[in-house]
């Protein structure tokens, strides 16, 4: 299992995140596997990824972004309102983090 990420990481990938717009949404009619398969791909590709919920329920787009986090194996660096970004590191990619 892979460490979690301190505080200064945390904040290179958000400052990183910010110029991101965002690759997948999610509509008003939830989760669909092409969805999933698409947040998996980029994850791959891309590492850092922005996601839009569009769910109008709060409580049920909350738990979205952490389900999915988890479904992804992916860290959840940050979530404003329905954008949240997701990190996920690639190990054949260079690393988006700076040495501490």
């Amino acid at each position: 299992m892979i460490a979690p990420m301190n505080k200064l990481e945390i904040k290179q990938l958000k400052a990183l995140a910010h110029k991101l717009k965002p690759i997948v949404t999610v509509g008003q009619h939830g989760m669909k596997d092409s969805i999933g398969e698409e947040l998996d791909s980029a994850l791959d590709f891309h590492q850092l990824v922005k996601l839009k919920v569009n769910l109008g329920d709060r409580d049920a787009r909350d738990a979205l972004v952490e389900e999915l986090a988890t479904k992804y194996k992916a860290e959840l660096v940050q979530r404003i309102g329905n954008i949240a970004v997701y990190y996920r590191r690639n190990f054949d990619k260079e690393n988006l983090l700076k040495k501490s």
